[in-house]
């Protein structure tokens, strides 16, 4: 940053400003000290408000001060006219070195006048040869800036394109449009044209005739943002034109005409008083250095100003087409890796054969095209290799996918594997099987992400992860329902026969074994769960929700086998086995033999009643532990009532059971009863020895006759044996209701016989079946009896029928 202060500081070889004489004060000291404010580098400065407040005295001038800039190309003495109108210090040029003087934009205050004036780099020049991009941004920056712009040219310039700067005009007015456009009609800039050494063969009117229809065609010519297509560079700015003299053949023509025109930026009455109030900013002198620095960051960000060279479009064009080249033989060399990948195949070192490929392309491109404008050729290259990367971005994308396919499937295949071997731990098959597939997608992964690109698979791999881990979820449920399963089973194995037994052998302990079966079966089934469980790696709640569940499942498969056993034909079994146990066996369990002078009532009644109440028992199951002492619960749910599953007959369940039992016992009570009426009907003992004398020559017969006594003793031997073990009154019903269903039988198929020789005689000779009465109508020896008794046979008679 190149500050010079005020002279009265400066020894005569420490000034590095020359000394700038006008016209109306030739004392050097007067010079003002002038900043650098915006460098080479396209650095805005930070020490603007420092110059403004301690440096040019403008502190508190608020609204009071004006800006003004040049404009124009190098050496045509922008800064010696600044330096002659307002006293200012910018570097001029040397008249025997024609060489660039001012760089970058320099500001400084004009004498006596509370004037900002900035001196713009020129433009057209050798140092930056084609490179105009700094001159469009300090141009587009001093309109945006300045109240008044002067445009400095020659004469001869007049008419032409590049010479007048209409070219770099029409960039700045089209940028300056989309930053500015919508201040249009509310802040202006005057452009006011200086046209130097004008020797005066052209009048002025006639110059500033042809400069205002250049201006407005380049004008028509622009693009204009949407919603200004109809605007006019009257809305934006206004024109002033003067000229003067030759400097070096009218120098005093020249002083005086500087003169007149110093008193258009200094004196509000002149008529061309150029700071009129339409052109200020509105911007106070101390927030000047904010807003002009957000101007140059606008500016600077502005893409549209980044015009090409003709280097840089020959680049452009040629780059364009080695590139166009070489990417069609990329093309045609990645068209292999479609169709397998499509397919759902990997494809083997996919990714050292795109690295390959990609490295032919980038190599063809630099041989051809690294000869060319160097950021162009860096441009394109990386545009190349970032259109390559994109394409092959797609196979990478579809081998990650098929590795992730592969990687599930392989996860599946090993964890069932891992699970059929006996003695598996599920929570070990799955890290197993798991790491296996990660490790084979990883290696995958890896092998095919290149270098040069921003390639990632973190979210493949988390979204492999996830669904390893939702597939082990859904796994571990069906090996946990599987394991469950097995210890139903288990638990129904364990309760069927032992609580069988306990409620075959019904009294007032019964429910006390059956939960005790219950406790004991659960305990030995918690065991196996937490040892199963530990291999599934779960957690307490888990494993607590588990245990509830085989409780009420050991529970409800203990009710079912409850109901199983208190259905009508069990309940019924189990009472009449238990009726038969006290009213046909004695204390020591021997079969009662009744007698004539035995009591049977009593034994009868002591036994059915003993047996009717353990009906009740059966009614609901008492849940008091033995051990304990204590009742047992079970926690409620939605599909688990407890106090309901306790309930085992109701009401009219178990007077309907007392009911049939006591019609069966009836029976047993009317067998015993008969017993007792054959064993009374027996033959005196003198009749006895009577057959003895009268028969005594025929027993004499029947022993001498081989004959006779083979049929006796086939006859009489069991005919004996049944009347001393009392069985002839059950041999007699017996017989009788064999021969009762004999007849019955012989009847049925004599009736079969008469019907089928109706049907074969000729209709003339059938007679109506209502003229025979049915034979099967007539009512058996047994159930005349039975309905005579009014009670039902025993089960032996039952078994006889």
């Amino acid at each position: 940053m190149d500050v010079v202060p005020d002279v009265d500081h400066l020894s005569a070889h420490d000034n590095p400003v020359p000394d700038v004489l006008d016209s109306a004060n030739s004392n050097p000291k007067a010079l003002q000290p002038r900043l650098h404010l915006i460098d080479e580098q396209q650095k805005f400065s930070e020490t603007l408000s420092t110059y403004i407040a301690r440096d040019w005295g403008l502190g508190d001038a608020g609204f009071n001060y004006n800006v003004a800039a040049v404009f124009g190309s190098q050496s045509t003495g922008k800064s010696t006219l600044l330096n002659r109108l307002f006293g200012t210090s910018f570097d001029v040029m040397s008249e025997t070195a024609r060489m660039q003087t001012t760089k970058g934009i320099w500001i400084s205050k004009g004498r006596n006048m509370k004037v900002l004036i900035m001196d713009v780099e020129g433009t057209d020049g050798r140092e930056r040869g084609e490179d105009q991009d700094f001159e469009r941004k300090s141009a587009l920056f001093s309109m945006a800036t300045s109240e008044v712009l002067i445009v400095n040219l020659w004469e001869h310039q007049v008419g032409l394109y590049n010479g007048a700067n209409m070219g770099l005009l029409k960039t700045v007015f089209e940028v300056n449009l989309q930053l500015f456009g919508g201040n249009r009609g509310k802040e202006k800039t005057l452009l006011l044209f200086v046209i130097r050494d004008h020797v005066g063969a052209t009048p002025l009117a006639n110059l500033s005739n042809t400069l205002r229809a250049d201006l407005e065609r380049i004008w028509h010519g622009l693009s204009k943002p949407e919603g200004l297509e109809d605007c006019k560079i009257t809305d934006y700015f206004d024109f002033m034109f003067t000229t003067l003299p030759h400097k070096l053949l009218q120098p005093e023509k020249f002083e005086t005409e500087v003169d007149n025109l110093r008193l258009r930026f200094s004196d509000p009455s002149d008529p061309n008083y150029v700071f009129q109030p339409q052109y200020s900013r509105r911007v106070p002198v101390d927030g000047l250095h904010i807003y002009a620095g957000g101007i140059w960051d606008k500016i600077m960000t502005n893409k549209d100003l980044d015009l090409p060279t003709q280097q840089e479009l020959l680049a452009q064009y040629r780059c364009d087409e080695i590139a166009n080249a070489a990417f069609a033989t990329f093309q045609e060399k990645i068209k292999e890796f479609r169709q397998p990948i499509e397919t759902g195949n990997i494809v083997e070192n996919l990714g050292p054969k795109m690295n390959e490929i990609r490295g032919a392309a980038i190599k063809s491109f630099d041989k051809d095209a690294s000869r060319y404008h160097a950021e162009v050729y860096k441009r394109k290259r990386a545009d190349m290799l970032n259109k390559a990367n994109h394409m092959l971005e797609a196979y990478f994308l579809g081998q990650l996918k098929n590795l992730h396919k592969k990687a599930v499937n392989m996860f599946s295949t090993n964890l069932q594997q891992a699970l059929r071997a006996d003695g598996a731990e599920f929570s070990v098959a799955v890290a197993a099987a798991k790491k296996e597939a990660l490790d084979y997608f990883l290696q995958g992964a890896k092998a095919i992400k290149l270098g040069e690109t921003e390639w990632s698979y973190d979210e493949e791999q988390y979204q492999l992860e996830q669904g390893l881990q939702e597939f082990a979820t859904a796994q571990r449920e069906k090996e946990l329902n599987k394991m469950l399963t097995n210890l139903e089973k288990n638990l129904r194995n364990e309760l069927d026969e032992p609580v069988g037994l306990a409620l075959n052998n019904p009294g007032p302990g019964m429910w006390g074994r059956v939960i005790t079966i219950y406790q004991r079966t659960v305990e030995e089934a918690e065991q196996l769960l937490q040892k199963k469980a530990r291999t599934f790696d779960l957690n307490e709640k888990e494993q607590a929700e588990l245990t509830v569940n085989l409780r009420r499942q050991a529970w409800v498969l203990l009710t079912k086998k409850v109901q199983e056993e208190s259905v009508d034909g069990m309940m019924l079994l189990k009472l009449r086995n238990r009726f038969e146990e006290k009213f046909r066996y004695d204390d020591h369990g021997l079969p009662r033999v009744w007698k004539p002078d035995d009591d049977i009532d009593t034994p009868f009644r002591k036994a059915r009643d003993e047996t009717v109440e353990l009906v009740p028992l059966f009614a609901k199951i008492n849940t008091m532990d033995p051990v304990k002492g204590e009742k047992f619960e079970l926690e409620p749910s939605d599909d688990f009532d407890f106090d309901q599953s306790l309930k085992v007959l109701s009401e009219s369940r178990q007077q309907e059971i007392t009911t049939k039992f006591k019609r069966e016992s009836d029976a047993f009570y009317l067998e015993a009863k008969r017993s007792v009426v054959s064993t009374q009907a027996k033959i005196p003992y003198w009749v006895g020895i009577a057959l003895i004398i009268l028969g005594w020559n025929e027993f004499i017969a029947v022993i001498k006759n081989p004959l006779y006594l083979m049929v006796t003793a086939m006859v009489g031997v069991p005919m004996a044996v049944m009347w001393y073990l009392e069985m002839l009154g059950l041999v007699e019903t017996i017989a009788r209701s064999v021969f009762d269903q004999g007849y019955k039988i012989a009847m049925d198929k004599l009736r079969e016989n008469m019907d089928k020789g109706r049907e074969d005689r000729p209709p003339q000779y059938q007679r109506q079946p209502q003229q025979y009465p049915s034979l099967s109508n007539k009512p058996s020896r047994t159930d005349s009896y039975k309905e005579e008794s009014g009670i039902e046979l025993s089960s032996m008679e039952k078994k006889s029928q």
